[in-house]
């Protein structure tokens, strides 16, 4: 069992998909930083794409995605086809440079449009960026999901989908407005293995209002029962001021800092009892999977999707709210779907936020990365090396960490800790930043 050090974790972090993350995004980049940052892609540069599909068919009360309901045929195929324009725009821009060597679909939830539209869209990416063999990463709804989506899956080759199991008891389903029978969790494993998809991801919680230890055990025993190759197991971050649609959950019944921590805990001791790797934080893989071999290696990388094995350096969103990334710059396009229609329809880039990278900043972010992808960063180029060590004093004393020189590295115990020690390389922060979670 991990040790729990309460005031250790009392701040609230980011995760770090990014450094610097969203929330230092300003409106001071548009169109022309875009244009500029896809002219410098050298030719034989590692791509991914990312094409967000911001709708659902229901809307969760816990989710702080950008996605709205899919309730109208006409709002889903406008959306579409401004889709395939801005495809049109970026391949147009980036003149066969760049290998794309990966596409991801996220949301909301992509099986909110048809298994047909999907098709089309694959074809689209695969014409206009010349990457036939691209593998394809998924993430669906289990939620209606049927037979005519698996075969669009196993037409098209997608290669890993990621499902949003989050609890299989029916009690905190409904406490958190996603109502799913574990028998249409079940009936899209079987359709997915079915259509050849060799790796499968769920994404589970704790610290669900009411969720009990054993309630997280049962999810834990039927999740293994069904052997997905990876999965994500996040806390539920409770931020209503932030997210209005958690106003919906019962606050009082949220479990308390100390049962969060057992309950983070008691997965990864049972997950790993299972044979799953723990890969950082919060995500666990079989160790013959690329995830967890990526963990092994010291390649793990970490992106807007979480820990990854993807060794692109450039990252390609599409759709409305998609982040780009580039290595001076970040790049989100306009939220509201509205705001990106019109300037894709204008001829322009939809950026609208986003923030342009300083080397220093770089190297922040690396050692940002460093500690939470392999539980080392080195100080050494930082400005600031010699106020970090202080910052960290705490969770030096506590065990969680040792120094070599100005190289930085945790120990085992310092999983869970992992996003607070970072927090100390982060020049954007304070005390104060009410804008994340706890960091379990």
């Amino acid at each position: 069992m991990w040790p729990h050090h309460p005031d250790l974790l009392a701040r609230p972090v980011p995760r770090y998909t990014s450094y610097p993350t969203a929330a230092e995004f300003g409106d001071g980049v548009g169109h022309e930083d875009m244009a500029a940052a896809l002219d410098a892609v050298e030719p034989d540069a590692d791509v991914s794409l990312y094409l967000h599909i911001p709708y659902c068919r229901a809307i969760c009360w816990y989710c702080g995605c950008n996605t709205g309901a899919a309730n109208r045929t006409a709002r889903l195929d406008a959306y579409l086809a401004r889709l395939h324009g801005e495809i049109d725009r970026v391949a147009t821009r980036l003149a066969g440079r760049g290998r794309i060597g990966r596409i991801a679909f996220g949301g909301g939830s992509p099986n909110a449009i048809s298994p047909d539209a999907f098709a089309v869209l694959v074809g689209h990416l695969r014409r206009a960026f010349a990457c036939d063999d691209a593998p394809l990463s998924l993430e669906i709804d289990p939620r209606g999901f049927a037979q005519d989506w698996a075969s669009v899956i196993a037409e098209t080759g997608v290669a890993r989908v990621s499902l949003g199991v989050q609890t299989f008891d029916p009690l905190l389903q409904a406490a958190i407005g996603r109502v799913q029978p574990r028998e249409d969790i079940i009936r899209a494993v079987s359709l997915l293995r079915g259509a050849g998809v060799g790796s499968i991801n769920f994404d589970l919680m704790y610290g669900l209002p009411g969720q009990t230890d054993a309630a997280l055990q049962a999810t834990l025993d039927e999740t293994i029962a069904l052997a997905p190759e990876r999965l994500a197991v996040f806390g539920y971050a409770h931020v209503p001021h932030l997210i209005p649609r958690q106003r919906r959950i019962d606050a009082t019944a949220l479990p308390g800092a100390a049962a969060r921590f057992a309950q983070a805990a008691a997965a990864h001791e049972r997950l790993t009892a299972a044979g799953y790797r723990a890969v950082g934080f919060d995500h666990f893989a079989k160790p013959d999977d690329p995830l967890a071999q990526a963990a092994a290696k010291g390649t793990l990388r970490r992106n807007f999707q979480g820990f990854t094995d993807d060794p692109a350096d450039i990252l390609i969103g599409l759709g409305a709210s998609a982040i780009s990334v580039f290595p001076d710059r970040l790049l989100q396009n306009a939220k509201k779907a509205g705001e990106w229609h019109q300037a894709i329809g204008a001829g322009r880039f939809a950026t609208a936020r986003g923030i342009r990278r300083t080397p220093l900043e770089r190297r922040r972010g690396a050692a940002i990365a460093g500690v939470l992808c392999q539980g080392l960063a080195d100080t050494d180029d930082l400005p600031e090396r010699d106020a970090i060590r202080p910052r960290l004093s705490r969770f030096e004393q506590a065990g969680l960490l040792r120094w070599e020189g100005h190289r930085l590295r945790l120990t085992a115990d310092a999983l869970p800790y992992a996003r607070s020690i970072a927090a100390a390389f982060d020049a954007w922060r304070n005390e104060d930043d009410t804008r994340f979670s706890h960091a379990v």
